[in-house]
């Protein structure tokens, strides 16, 4: 391992890349039960609206995160992990079946068509050029962005943040002297809260593995307050048989792509073949444009954190990680689920000390164990990982000192890079607004000339992404 993953040189050890990705399994693994509930049950209703099963998507799910978080491991060398991402889960779900007519098998020709495109690009060289392309006061910014969307996240996941029809958002009451308010919702916020200031006290005081250890006793107290509400532990049970979902697996996802998914009779039975050539192309530019600024942000960031970037600011291996990445896709279609991409939740391995590959081959060994182990993976409460992920956001805040606030050409794009990510709930979108701000200030400010060819490129896609597809 030490020369394979050379840790010496990362100045890291087996033990550290352990812990690393025992936490970022931690922090992700709730993407196993969230896109199977979204995939099986779209509307909440018990219907299977797509026609597939939880237990299918789950194992699908698995499978292509093991795959992808392995292949960047040993590629790339990085303690990044991959799965199914969330947002392009709920395009594939929302828009791409529920909105646009297609079936579930239709909507993996999609992906499949994103992951092979993105594998033409890997090879060509042109991802790692389109990357490059981002300005510098976009690039700097895109840390703090994904830091402010992961705790965003991390206080919805835990009910922190809820949703209200007057300001979107809102803190969720805990006035116990309210009738909507009892110790049963109050407890698990407290517990999020608990976790988190108990991370920050044992990170200040320089314990290792305190974003794990939080997690951890976060979920000991979680179960040893439920016994103190009545009927706590009613609503927890733990699955018969999961082997079963195996065989959902083999009949309702792997390969419906080949065997299902080029027969788009359904759709072409209300809309001609124009609408469907249309529709094709600009759907499989979403997924693309995404697919490719998730994964670009998550990269940069999460190395950035771990102070993993080179001297010239670019992201190690990164040819590497972006062929991980579309092959991951690749192979996620094939099982039957959206888009792979890597995680920003990574990130919560990285902070935990998480230097190389090795730490990637420890989470992968999770997701296959949670494969068999399902109830498992879902005992570690919401609550307590939520903890982890506004933790991450607190240290992914450091890059803005190195954001000049008094110069408007880099304030603007920066700001909006920050602000779009977390307000439009989508990394890329982020970029987007910021590379799109960052163009037309330079063109009516005289500056033209510093604009690359390429950035004018992929901010007229960005452009179009929004008109045609968004």
């Amino acid at each position: 391992m030490e020369k394979f993953f050379k840790l010496k040189e990362h100045g890291t050890t087996v033990k550290t890349e352990f812990f690393a990705g025992l936490t970022t399994f931690m922090a992700m693994a709730y993407i196993l039960m969230v896109n199977a509930g979204m995939f099986a049950d779209p509307f909440g209703d018990g219907t299977q609206a797509l026609g597939v099963s939880y237990g299918a998507i789950y194992i699908a799910t698995a499978i292509s995160a093991i795959f992808g978080t392995v292949l960047i491991g040993l590629l790339a060398n990085l303690p990044l992990a991959q799965a199914s991402g969330m947002g392009l889960n709920a395009y594939f779900v929302y828009t791409v079946c529920v909105g646009f007519g297609f079936t579930y098998a239709n909507a993996l020709v999609f992906v499949l068509t994103d992951g092979i495109v993105f594998l033409l690009l890997t090879a060509t060289g042109l991802r790692t050029k389109i990357f490059n392309a981002i300005p510098d006061a976009v690039r700097i910014a895109i840390p703090a962005g994904i830091g402010l969307f992961i705790a965003f996240i991390g206080m919805q996941n835990c009910g922190l943040v809820v949703a209200d029809s007057s300001t979107a958002v809102a803190l969720a009451s805990m006035n116990l002297l309210s009738e909507n308010v009892s110790w049963a919702t109050l407890m698990p916020l407290l517990i999020t809260i608990f976790s988190l200031i108990a991370i920050a006290v044992l990170s200040y005081k320089g314990v290792r593995g305190a974003v794990l250890w939080g997690i951890l006793g976060g979920a000991v107290v979680y179960y040893l307050l439920g016994l103190t509400i009545p009927g706590f532990f009613d609503n927890i049970s733990l699955q018969s048989n999961p082997l079963a979902a195996f065989a959902d697996f083999g009949n309702l996802s792997i390969g419906k792509v080949f065997t299902e998914g080029f027969d788009f009779s359904g759709y072409l039975a209300t809309h001609d073949s124009a609408s469907l050539v249309l529709v094709f192309i600009t759907t499989s530019l979403a997924f693309c444009m995404v697919d490719m600024f998730d994964t670009v942000g998550t990269l940069y960031g999460a190395c950035a954190r771990g102070n993993m970037l080179t001297k010239e600011g670019k992201v190690p291996n990164m040819e590497k990680a972006m062929f991980a990445d579309a092959a991951a896709t690749t192979v996620g279609a094939i099982c039957g689920t959206s888009t792979v991409t890597t995680f920003v939740e990574s990130s919560a391995g990285v902070a935990e000390g998480g230097r190389t590959g090795l730490s990637s081959m420890f989470t992968a060994l999770f997701f296959f164990i949670a494969m068999f182990l399902s109830p498992v993976a879902s005992l570690i409460p919401t609550y307590a990982t939520a903890a982890a992920l506004i933790y991450v956001g607190v240290l992914m805040m450091n890059c803005v000192k190195n954001i000049d606030w008094l110069k408007i050409d880099v304030a603007v794009p920066a700001f909006l890079t920050i602000a779009m990510m977390v307000f439009t709930y989508n990394i890329s979108f982020g970029i987007a607004f910021g590379l799109i701000s960052y163009v037309f200030i330079k063109l009516f400010s005289g500056e033209v000339k510093e604009v690359r060819p390429a950035t004018w490129v992929i901010t007229l896609l960005f452009v179009c992404t929004f008109l045609f597809t968004h």
